[in-house]
């Protein structure tokens, strides 16, 4: 009889574990500033990693319409869906961070940012079904998004969860998406090549980045403001420097970026045996 039960029990031990594994894992939406979606569940994450707003330099008017935003969004007034675009390494995530860590800062509990994994973007229906019921407001956040070309469904399901689809984010919730491409899609994409209209393929990619009410542009920085940026990151850490060496940095990298001034930064306290 037992040998009978064994390969029952070895198919019903496997089919929970598959049904566990299909489950993403509940959190709590209320303990934390941020949390980390991917395709296993959620996970809570205890501070948010950011800059001051204050360093960040030469993104005047994008830091102040993102913190805007989210400031109404904390609220519960209305907020806009936000797109992100530009040149590496110019402060687009950094300044996402830093503004959502300042806003929950100011009204403690009243918003979290939830970054989304890669491998998780098709889950994004599950995640709003686990959010929308929440009384707490959050930003969903996907960095760097791409689409390769031929990919058809993924810029359609953004689409869709931006406005008009049945799965479109909840009322709480407001996406914000960074991006290096202007379009998110490649510009060769064929996703609706028509020969006949052919502008119905242009419009179809322009509108995914249209579906956002806020759109901000972040473009390679001059050398006034790649200084400006060195000055405003090694000023906190008492760090000296010199023009030269910060500009030959850059040069070495083929680069003026905020990205590039904090990696120059980081060397300078290396040197100088302090932790950044």
């Amino acid at each position: 009889m037992a040998d009978k039960a064994d390969p029952l029990e070895r198919i019903a031990a496997a089919l929970e574990r598959l049904a566990g594994a299909a489950t993403p894992a509940r959190a709590d939406w209320l303990s934390a500033p941020a949390y980390v979606w991917s395709s296993e569940g959620a996970r809570a994450v205890a501070a948010i990693e950011a800059p001051p707003l204050d360093v960040l330099q030469g993104i005047d008017a994008q830091r102040d319409a993102v913190i805007a935003n989210l400031r109404r969004h904390a609220m519960g007034a209305a907020a806009h869906d936000m797109f992100l675009w530009g040149a590496r390494g110019m402060g687009k995530s950094a300044l996402l961070r830093a503004a959502a860590r300042t806003v929950e800062e100011e009204r403690p509990g009243a918003l979290a940012l939830v970054q989304v994994g890669t491998d998780a973007l098709a889950t994004l229906p599950a995640l709003f079904t686990a959010l929308a019921p929440v009384e707490r407001r959050f930003v969903v956040y996907l960095d760097d998004l791409g689409f390769a070309e031929g990919d058809l469904q993924g810029p359609r399901a953004l689409r869709s969860w931006l406005d008009g689809g049945v799965e479109a984010r909840p009322g709480n919730v407001r996406l914000a998406v960074t991006s290096n491409r202007r379009a998110i899609v490649p510009r060769d994409m064929g996703e609706q090549d028509d020969p006949i209209n052919p502008r119905d393929a242009v419009d179809d990619r322009l509108a995914l980045a249209d579906r956002f009410g806020i759109s901000l542009g972040f473009h390679a920085c001059d050398q006034a403001t790649y200084l400006a940026i060195v000055a405003a990151y090694a000023a906190p850490l008492g760090l000296d420097w010199d023009e030269g060496e910060a500009l030959e940095w850059a040069k070495r990298r083929g680069a003026r970026s905020g990205r590039v001034a904090w990696h120059f930064v980081t060397e300078l306290a290396g040197r100088a045996g302090k932790p950044v």
